[in-house]
């Protein structure tokens, strides 16, 4: 997104305006000059990207992000080249520190210029762009005053809403996890009971709950029950409402008059009075925010008739959070095992009959790519059922998966539930997550390679207390507990060793980082990447690199895996690189 390039930049100013670069005042006022108006634009920036990522968006719209995309990043080059010329200068005082000054001074005349001259240049730039948002609309968080975006909301459409009539035929492997639930649901303790079902998008935590909450043997059980989904936006008061009137209805009451128009506090009143005396179960489908389950708890009441409550997250600090009653129970979603991922497979790819022999090298190795997310599986197989089943036309689906994601209607629903993670970072982890696009394709990564990587690039920003390796570890914890980033080795003591992420999120954010500018991942396969891009990654092959790099002025680093032999522009003064 433009917003992870400007912010970037930004913090990168207000750093370098707070310390004692002085040297060239007018530079200076510049460069304070580039900052406000970085900062005005940043109010407009969640609208404009909002906007840029519709499909029905104006082209008009998508240049304008673009291009304040790219001026944000000749900012950031300027920035650095501010620093190298003129932030080191000598501190001493009296006639020897003014005479340093001098002998500082001299030499740096010519970049002096040449520096004052880009900045003229850019704060045009950026006056411009701002200028322009008006034309297309965007509306400034600044005006709204709650950060939103009321201008340009888009209708929500849930694509998990469809999983909920698979019919008990095409599921494979949930048996054991639904007995389990239905027997923490229907067992136990008469206290209320609070029940949460983790794991990454496209696990299934959506299918195994409705099937539990449909069961004949759970409607017979309680007295009440509600399915509520809460998504990334929800309102507390349609939450409270749409539980009211799924207890009544679930009881065949009429709903009370005035329910659609009372208030928060008025809803609060009416469901604890409702349910203190009854049995319930109430689903919460899709929870993304601690701060929901820490206000719902108090919502429902504990009133000793073996009441419970279910939330589905892909957060494990969510799901977590359930400790905190005293009746609680994890059930942490796996993947499919080899086994149960073919079966699904065949059933969908083959509709229920044997995989041909022609097909069962490349069909397992797509299933491979799946890592066992049910999801995925059940899309794949869909799609290949559509092809003629020849050997050559599946593996250029396998091999053009990547672009079968943003195209393939059959995939659509992969590419947005996945997206949805994404999505939902804060800024300061977007640029993290998309830099895991940088490793090949199933790359186990050392951690701390990866939080001094992350160090060197600028994304991890200083807290009061704690060194720069204390932040960016914390950030890796967040992208595990958001079920992004898995683990692939840790120690006795429980210290991550190295991580990885899943293929197909992989293959997003690979498409996300080049469509941002962000990174360029050069395999065995390719033969040049036509656009700019901030890094690259080179995998096996260095040939075209060196001119690649050449038609790209702005690009910041280098990673190269398995590579052989270094190219010599690798070899100068001028260029760091890293070799995994």
């Amino acid at each position: 997104m433009a917003e992870i390039a400007v912010t970037v930049v930004t913090d990168r100013l207000l750093s370098l305006l707070a310390d004692e670069a002085r040297l060239l005042r007018g530079v200076h006022t510049e460069v304070e000059g580039i900052k406000t108006e970085l900062l005005y634009i940043q109010a407009f920036l969640k609208d404009a990207d909002a906007k840029a990522e519709k499909r029905d968006t104006s082209q008009g719209v998508k240049t304008w992000v673009q291009e304040l995309r790219e001026t944000a990043y000749c900012i950031e080059d300027l920035v650095d080249e501010y620093i190298l010329h003129f932030a080191n200068r000598p501190h001493r005082r009296g006639v020897l520190g003014f005479l340093c000054k001098i002998s500082h001074l001299l030499p740096k005349l010519k970049p002096s210029h040449e520096i004052a001259s880009k900045v003229q240049d850019l704060k045009l730039k950026v006056g411009k762009l701002k200028e322009a948002s008006s034309t297309y609309g965007f509306v400034s968080s600044f005006e709204l005053g709650s950060g939103s975006c009321s201008g340009t909301s888009v209708p929500w459409h849930d694509p998990g809403v469809t999983s909920l009539f698979i019919e008990d035929a095409e599921i494979v492997g949930i048996e054991s996890h639904k007995g389990e639930l239905i027997k923490w649901l229907v067992e136990g303790a008469p206290e209320r009971t609070v029940i949460s079902v983790v794991g990454m998008g496209g696990l299934g935590k959506t299918i195994l709950a409705k099937k539990v909450y449909d069961n004949k043997r759970m409607v017979e059980h309680f007295d009440c029950h509600a399915w509520i989904t809460v998504s990334q936006s929800f309102k507390m008061e349609d939450v409270l409402r749409n539980v009211i009137k799924q207890f009544y209805q679930a009881r065949k009451e009429s709903i009370p008059d005035g329910t659609d128009s009372m208030d928060e506090m008025s809803l609060i009143t009416r469901l604890r009075e409702y349910s203190e005396d009854k049995r319930y179960v109430v689903v919460f489908y899709d929870v993304w925010k601690l701060e929901f389950w820490r206000f719902i708890k108090y919502v429902l009441p504990e009133n000793k008739r073996g009441s419970r409550i279910v939330i589905t997250t892909r957060n494990v600090e969510v799901g977590s959070a359930v400790k905190e009653s005293s009746f609680h129970y994890i059930h942490n979603l796996q993947a499919l095992p080899p086994e149960s991922s073919w079966e699904l497979f065949c059933k969908k790819a083959f509709r229920g009959c044997c995989c041909p022999p022609e097909l069962e090298e490349i069909s397992l190795a797509i299933v491979k790519r799946c890592e066992g997310l049910p999801l995925a599986i059940v899309a794949m197989g869909g799609a290949l059922s559509t092809k003629e089943k020849n050997e050559l036309e599946w593996q250029k689906f396998n091999d053009s998966l990547g672009s079968q994601l943003e195209s393939n209607p059959h995939l659509e629903s992969i590419t947005k539930i996945l997206s949805l993670s994404y999505d939902d970072l804060p800024h300061y982890l977007k640029s993290c997550f998309l830099y895991f696009a940088i490793f090949p394709e199933d790359y186990s990564i050392n951690c701390g390679r990866l939080i001094r990587l992350w160090i060197a690039e600028g994304f991890v920003k200083g807290k009061k207390g704690m060194t720069l390796e204390q932040v960016a570890k914390e950030y890796l914890t967040e992208l595990i507990h958001r079920s992004l980033v898995q683990l692939s080795d840790g120690d006795y003591v429980g210290k991550i060793r190295s991580c990885r992420v899943h293929d197909l999120m992989r293959e997003i954010i690979l498409r996300k980082a080049e469509e941002l500018s962000f990174c360029w991942a050069l395999g065995e396969e390719d033969s040049s990447f036509d656009g700019k891009f901030r890094r690259g990654s080179v995998q096996k092959s260095t040939d075209n690199v060196v001119e690649t790099i050449n038609r790209n002025p702005q690009i910041r680093s280098i990673l190269l895996f398995d590579i052989d032999a270094v190219p010599m522009l690798f070899t100068g003064t001028s260029l760091t690189t890293l070799s995994f």
